[in-house]
């Protein structure tokens, strides 16, 4: 009798961000796992939770406490972990990879988790010493240098990463520079009008705006980045604005959106969009290739957040075990920035069509506003700035597709008026009112 395919099956991952983590963390848990596995990994850490980068860059964190699993644990568990080597080239028909340091390794099934990188303008200096992007622990510590060191930096992009970014600085800053000295000042670039475009409306933004102010920051929106400035060293020394405006820099940052890393996909040959193709099984062209996170594109949609990542996992991993049926589906999220101090919720459209109706609560003295709409009851999208407690309560309710009109009035001034009237109305709430769950975490920049 033969063993079952899985057990001699040799799997790679390559890819050792928090996706690919994920997957060996979910493959484990399973008595019909692979047998062996095998990870690489092109930076020189372990993995590392990089939602808490913000956090750390700010000076909130230690630097342990990003760490998920120490290289130690992947022996413990069996698992072979290659880190610092970068995969250069896959021959699919011997199904053998190789890496830059040489080394050739042969696979029954092999996982491409190789995320992302910053999306980087198209404009004049921005190969220059100085430019930053902000996706890894290694950018991160760079960004800590430039604060501590301090001077002027310019961050490009105004929403969630950029503003995290920029608050990070700015906070790293205040911390490096005892009161008088030369600090770090920091201005954030942004191209639409408002803050965060994507996820406020325009008095959320408002409130956002100028709250970032009043901490030091220099906010400027509608612009445009025409040009990276610098000396005859090639060491950045500003940026040029579209409308002729220069701003003095001795550091950027670019934070203006992410560009799937598909190219070792694409050189394999597989089917490659804008990221690397996958079904609802998260198998790509060959059959014996997955592609999980920020490299894979289902149904024309790409992934910069955790929570679809975190689903993708669980439907990769039966599928890894021999299970056919489990099958990806896309599913709404929910958002919220990661800055001490500011608590923001949002989800759904962002601005009301005309089926919708609008619910608003404002009180600019404490800084709390809240926006809910609503079609024919139901709960389609919400904006909570300031007290953002009865957010998750809220996603909740527009994921199960409820009547919310018992409960209208009460909609917006928290969860036990409003379960209180849905109760009275007969309504069965009990698998979406527990509120403990008011602080369970929801989507996350990934």
């Amino acid at each position: 009798m033969h063993p079952a395919p899985h057990e001699t099956e040799h799997l790679v991952i390559i890819g050792n961000g928090m996706a690919g983590h994920r997957l060996v963390e979910a493959l484990l848990e399973r008595p019909d796992r692979p047998r062996r596995i095998t990870v690489i990994g092109d930076e020189r850490h372990a993995a590392y939770n990089r939602i808490l980068l913000s956090p750390w860059l700010a000076g909130e964190m230690e630097r342990e406490a990003l760490t998920l699993r120490k290289a130690e644990w992947y022996a413990e568990q069996g698992i072979e972990l290659l880190l610092g080597e970068r995969v250069t080239s896959i021959d699919r028909t011997a199904r053998r990879l190789t890496t830059d340091a040489g080394r050739a390794l042969d696979y029954h099934r092999l996982v491409l988790a190789t995320g992302s990188r910053p999306a980087l303008p198209a404009v004049p200096g921005i190969a220059l010493s100085g430019v930053h992007g902000f996706r890894d622990l290694d950018d991160a510590e760079a960004l800590a240098g430039v604060a501590e060191r301090g001077g002027q930096v310019v961050v490009v992009g105004g929403g969630l990463l950029g503003l995290e970014a920029a608050e990070g600085l700015r906070k790293r800053g205040e911390g490096s520079h005892p009161q008088g000295s030369r600090g770090l000042a920091v201005s954030v670039l942004q191209r639409a009008e408002r803050l965060m475009n994507r996820q406020l409306d325009a008095t959320a933004a408002t409130l956002l705006e100028a709250e970032l102010g009043r901490r030091g920051l220099a906010i400027h929106t509608g612009v445009q980045l025409a040009a990276i400035e610098g000396d005859h060293h090639g060491r950045v020394t500003g940026v040029r604005l579209t409308d002729g405006r220069r701003l003095a820099a001795d550091g950027v940052v670019v934070a203006a959106g992410i560009a799937p890393n598909a190219e070792l996909g694409q050189r394999a040959g597989l089917a490659v969009d804008r990221a690397i193709v996958v079904d609802a099984t998260l198998t790509t062209s060959d059959p014996a290739i997955h592609a999980l996170g920020e490299c894979c594109q289902f149904e024309g949609i790409t992934y910069g957040l955790v929570e679809p990542i975190w689903r993708q996992v669980a439907v990769l991993a039966a599928r890894l075990c021999g299970e056919a049926t489990p099958r990806y589906r896309e599913a709404a999220t929910a958002t919220r920035l990661k800055i001490s101090g500011i608590s923001l919720f949002a989800f759904g459209p962002i601005e009301p069509d005309a089926g919708h109706e609008v619910l608003a609560y404002h009180d600019p003295g404490q800084g709390d506003y809240r926006r809910l709409l609503l079609r024919h009851g139901r709960l389609e999208g919400a904006i909570l700035y300031g007290d953002t407690a009865m957010g998750p309560w809220l996603f909740r309710q527009a994921q199960a597709g409820l009547d919310l009109g018992p409960c209208r009035r009460a909609l917006l001034l928290g969860t036990a008026e409003a379960d209180a009237l849905l109760a009275a109305h007969h309504f069965d709430t009990d698998s979406t009112t527990d509120l403990d769950a008011r602080d369970r975490p929801v989507k996350e920049a990934a």
